[in-house]
């Protein structure tokens, strides 16, 4: 081969949506999203802010000059695991609007349980990010920011929240807390702790946050209502103790900010305009605002206030994205790992071969909506072949071996074929690969006694090896237990594809081979989907019981001669096969191992 498929590489940082016609045109598509934000930008909501060029409370915002975004969205993971495709769809949408209208959009590290997070999935998220071609550099402000770096301002507007009594330390045991939340049909029950003055809390608060008191022992609440219908305004928690090491901050702390307090406050430190999260929030919106408020009201932040807007998330059959459940699949040995081929982690899609326009692509088909919808894997999957058919190398490759002799082939003759790289863009320029008197073809092709409709490989029987010569069946080589080892074949001197002798032979099957000489020797992973249901914890049923157990099948495959050379992530079509990728951790020229991608069509939905 003289013209490959080079490793498909990460967009620029600076990719917009428009970079493809995909990308334009899903850049026109109106949802109810882009609605608002049009509104409020006609309505000039958030002209008047100013911003310093960093995040801050008002009294460091005031002075500054208008800020240059028209709109700042933030996409805000917490760093306690890879992220998945759930994640994709969120990751699209805000960096997405932000390049639409000029904006920015922040990374922002939720990073206020010290307990489960590690710098590992830091650097892991913001890999994750870029190679899907988004950034948070752009403007000439570089907006990566962390929760943690705000702790300070945090309780700054705690001890405001105690002092102006909104808030409250609360020394019930957990139990005793739970009991008198209520349930939906309930009201709950004050505290006895909810009289507390403020000084009392205050200073409560105070040697909480000096660590002279046990974890567990006390809690700062909301002061809201223990009556609302909506449970989560009934005084909801604030602050707990947690005398835990910080990836960031170290041992600089021993209260931590519950996430529904810290998140309102940093998207405000942040001017964060449009706060857009899964439909799962839309009942923490009334605390969201009430928290903005309150701060507001003590001179913490200008306004306008951010606006939160809840869209439903991504769900996916025949999946499942519980970072939970995922760490229990890797911990169990059930899958080889957070990139795993057969695990919705970004970085195992990025292992298994998935680009990020097709990821985008995907993001974009399935919409932005607040009705739930399940989407089979196989939109996914659609968006992968239709990025990849016009990049994608051909190539030859056997999965299944089965050695074919041509008896009346010269031993010694190596005949020279070409094939393009590409069908529809000759300007790649074509591949070459010799024919040999050995042989690989896939064993399916060849039957001893066919079945009706066979038009292959049989005694007495015609067929073209692609881009080579007419061949015809001459007989079959078997083992003791029946077994066929070699096929028996005479070829026609004069019918090489491309000659005019071509033309006199009219066969009706057409099958692709590798020479058995040259041939490269390949691992190749084929994958299905993991699970075999398509809702596989439904009804609190253990999940694991539905693992596919052929989810990977490795074969040991010959590929044409040609791919020796491929590097890390080369994709190609394997013809007649589908799309596979050279895996990006385990191959080496000296050991080609190669993953699939997809297959050429859904063949999984057709066996349903």
């Amino acid at each position: 081969m003289t013209a490959a498929n080079p490793p498909a590489s990460a967009p620029s940082a600076q990719t917009s949506r428009a970079d493809s016609p995909r990308d334009a045109d899903a850049a026109r598509t109106s949802h109810f999203i882009r609605q608002a934000v049009d509104s409020d930008l006609e309505a000039g909501q958030y002209a008047r802010r100013v911003w310093s060029g960093k995040p801050g409370p008002a009294v460091l915002q005031l002075g500054s000059p208008p800020d240059a975004a028209p709109i700042r969205t933030r996409f805000p993971p917490e760093p306690n695991g890879y992220l998945h495709i759930g994640h994709a769809k969120s990751i699209c949408l805000n960096f997405g609007l932000a390049l639409d209208y000029a904006g920015r959009c922040h990374m922002r590290f939720d990073d206020t349980n010290p307990v489960k997070e590690d710098q590992e999935y830091v650097d892991g998220i913001l890999d994750t990010v870029r190679w899907l071609g988004f950034t948070w550099d752009t403007g000439g402000e570089d907006n990566l920011y962390f929760a943690s770096d705000y702790f300070g301002w945090f309780y700054e507007i705690a001890e405001h929240l105690v002092g102006t009594g909104h808030a409250y330390v609360d020394s019930q045991p957990a139990d005793e807390m739970r009991a008198r939340r209520g349930t939906l049909t309930e009201p709950g029950t004050d505290s006895p702790f909810r009289g507390r003055s403020p000084e009392e809390s205050l200073a409560l608060l105070r040697e909480m946050r000096a660590g002279a008191h046990a974890e567990g022992t006390h809690v700062l609440r909301a002061k809201i209502d223990m009556a609302s219908p909506n449970v989560t305004m009934r005084d909801p928690v604030l602050y707990r103790i947690r005398f835990a090491h910080h990836h960031r901050t170290g041992d600089a702390w021993c209260i931590y900010p519950m996430y529904d307090f810290a998140h309102p406050l940093s998207d405000a430190l942040e001017n964060v305009t449009h706060s857009l999260c899964t439909l799962e929030f839309e009942d923490h919106r009334p605390l969201y605002d009430w928290l903005l408020e309150r701060a507001a009201e003590g001179g913490f932040f200008q306004r306008p206030l951010p606006r939160q807007i809840e869209f439903a998330r991504l769900n996916m059959t025949y999946t499942v994205t519980s970072k939970r459940k995922l760490q229990e699949l890797v911990q169990s040995g059930s899958v080889d790992g957070w990139d795993d081929p057969r695990m919705p982690t970004i970085v195992a899609l990025r292992r298994r071969g998935y680009t990020p326009e097709s990821i985008r692509l995907f993001a974009e088909r399935i919409g932005v909506s607040k009705a739930h919808q399940w989407v089979d894997p196989s939109v996914l999957e659609q968006a992968l072949r239709d990025d990849l058919d016009a990049k994608a190398a051909r190539a030859f490759a056997v999965l299944d071996p089965l050695r074919l002799e041509l008896v009346n082939f010269p031993e010694t003759l190596e005949e020279p074929c070409t094939a393009p790289v590409h069908p529809h863009h000759p300007d790649r320029g074509l591949r070459h690969f010799p024919l040999t008197r050995e042989l690989w073809i896939e064993r399916e092709d060849f039957q001893a006694q066919p079945q009706k409709g066979f038009f292959r490989l049989f005694p007495g029987n015609k067929v073209r090896l692609k881009h080579g010569f007419v061949i015809e069946c001459t007989g079959f080589e078997a083992d003791a237990d029946g077994r066929v080892t070699k096929v028996l074949a005479s070829y026609f001197p004069d019918s090489k594809s491309g000659t005019p002798g071509a033309d006199g032979y009219k066969v009706k099957g057409n099958i692709h081979w590798v020479s058995a000489r040259h041939g490269v020797p390949a691992e190749v992973r084929m994958y299905e989907r993991l699970f075999l249901e398509a809702h596989p914890d439904a009804g609190g049923r253990d999940y694991r019981e539905s693992i596919n157990p052929q989810a990977k099948r490795i074969v040991q495959a010959i590929l044409e001669p040609g791919l020796a050379t491929a590097g890390a992530d080369a994709r190609f079509q394997f013809e007649r096969h589908g799309y596979f990728v050279a895996d990006r951790i385990d191959h080496r020229p000296e050991a080609p191992v190669f993953n699939l991608s997809v297959t050429l069509k859904d063949s999984w939905g057709a066996r349903k």
